[in-house]
């Protein structure tokens, strides 16, 4: 389900204007989601499709992209069909993605009608329960999503949000390794609000986050930075 919509992003799609739209329902439980919200959907008032495509009518020429988030938007079964629609009137398309349903990012991918996906990976593998929030884990699947979009030809990131309670500098080793060879590996700073899981959480020092940079850029990376 459409829950919400920003009109006007500069940071959700580097170098792009964006329309986002939010999307209900999460597989992971995060601690330190900011969209927490959009978890579940217990509310049941959405957005209809058709009020997006009508605003961006309005917009061509003026926004160049949209970006499909959430909660996790592979587990929303009109997905394809809302990006298609959208492709064919001339937007870029992005879609975020925790990477928990690689059956869905095969699709996205094989479909050829996505620009960009950018995955999260939450932590280290054995770390991993904890920092999604989930029991009967199964790293399979993160693997496999990381696969698929390391052997795709679309373009593509990885991304991390650091928090200070639940990374460190091994963590951040150990996920270097397991994407060795990625296009692109993104430190993003945790940034605590009302709507986080849990409001005790801390954001790492920018002196650490320049520190877990230097771990990333000694494995080669076409592009590591840090997103504030």
């Amino acid at each position: 389900m459409i829950k919400g919509i920003e009109k006007l992003s500069l940071v959700d799609y580097d170098n792009h204007l964006s329309l986002v739209i939010f999307f209900s329902r999460c597989n992971f439980r995060c601690p330190f989601c900011h969209n927490s919200s959009l978890v579940d959907d217990r509310n049941k008032d959405g957005i209809s499709f058709d009020s997006i495509i009508n605003y961006l009518k309005k917009r061509v020429g003026i926004l160049d992209s949209v970006v499909f988030t959430g909660g996790e938007v592979t587990l929303e079964p009109n997905l394809l069909e809302y990006i298609q629609t959208i492709k064919e009137m001339g937007y870029l398309i992005k879609v975020d993605t925790n990477g928990y349903n690689p059956k869905v990012l095969k699709q996205l991918i094989e479909s050829k009608l996505v620009d960009y996906i950018a995955m999260d990976i939450k932590n280290s593998l054995d770390k991993y329960p904890l920092t999604a929030g989930i029991k009967n884990f199964n790293k399979d699947l993160i693997i496999e999503s990381i696969n698929l979009l390391m052997n795709s030809e679309i373009d593509y990131e990885f991304r991390t949000t650091v928090v200070e309670e639940y990374h460190d500098e091994q963590d951040i080793d150990s996920i270097c390794q397991m994407i060795k060879g990625a296009k692109r590996y993104v430190l993003q700073s945790f940034i605590n609000n009302e709507n986080c899981f849990d409001n005790s959480l801390h954001s790492s020092s920018a002196e650490k986050m320049e520190s877990l940079l230097r771990i990333c850029q000694k494995y080669c990376f076409l592009e590591t930075k840090i997103r504030r």
